[in-house]
C-alpha cells in the first residue's frame, strides 16, 4: 500500500513543480506590473529625486569597451570592470535607475508623443538586457557547483549590463533635450 502512494506522489511532482513556477512567474509579472504603475503615477521631480548615483565615468568606460570592438578586445581587466561599475551595488543601482528612466521616458510622452512612444519601446528593450545581465551576475554569485559557468562570464555580464544603462541614459537625455529642454538640465545633473 505505502509503495502505491508513493509512486502516485513522485508521479504528481512535475505537475506540483510546474505549478509553482507558474505561480511564481505570475506573481513576478503581477509585480512588476504593480511597480510601473506606482512609476507612472509618481511626479517628475519624486521620479528624478529616485535616481541613485552611478559613475557615469567608469559605466560609460566599461559600456564603451563593450559597444566598441576594436583589435585586441580585452582592454579591461574583470577586475576593473567590477571596480568601474561599483561591484554588485552599482549593477543594482542602475537596475533601479533603469525602471525610473523608463518612468521618465513615458512621462515626456506629455510633451513628445511619437518620439517618446519609440524612444521608451527602445528603452524597454534596453532594460531587458541590463535585467538579465544583473540576473546572470547574480547566478555567478551563487556558490552553486552547476551554476559554475555563470561564474565564468560575470565580467561579459556586468558589460551588458553597463551598455544597456548607458544606452537607456543617452536615449533619455536625448529625448529629454529634443523634447523639454527646460527639464533637460536637471535631469542630466541626476543622471550624472
Amino acid at each position: 500500500m505505502l509503495k502505491g502512494n508513493l509512486s502516485e506522489m513522485t508521479s504528481e511532482l512535475p505537475y506540483l513543480v510546474f505549478g509553482l513556477l507558474i505561480c511564481a512567474f505570475a506573481g513576478a509579472v503581477i509585480a512588476n506590473w504593480r511597480s510601473m504603475l506606482t512609476q507612472r503615477q509618481r511626479d517628475w521631480r519624486d521620479l528624478v529625486a529616485g535616481l541613485s548615483p552611478v559613475d557615469v565615468g567608469g559605466m560609460s568606460a566599461v559600456a564603451m569597451d563593450y559597444l566598441t570592438p576594436r583589435r585586441g578586445q580585452i582592454d579591461l581587466e574583470p577586475e576593473k570592470i567590477w571596480e568601474f561599475l561599483g561591484g554588485y551595488e552599482g549593477l543594482k543601482k542602475m537596475r533601479e535607475n533603469a525602471e525610473i528612466m523608463l518612468a521618465l521616458a513615458a512621462y515626456a510622452q506629455r510633451w513628445n508623443f511619437e518620439e517618446a512612444v519609440i524612444v521608451t519601446e527602445r528603452m524597454r528593450s534596453d532594460a531587458v538586457v541590463l535585467r538579465r545581465a544583473v540576473r546572470h551576475v547574480e547566478l555567478g554569485m551563487i556558490p552553486i557547483g552547476f551554476l559554475r559557468r555563470f561564474r565564468f562570464t560575470l565580467p561579459l555580464h556586468a558589460q551588458e549590463a553597463s551598455s544597456a544603462y548607458y544606452l537607456m541614459r543617452q536615449r533619455l537625455l536625448s529625448l529629454y533635450e529634443t523634447s523639454h529642454a527646460g527639464l533637460y538640465p536637471a535631469l542630466a545633473v541626476s543622471l550624472g
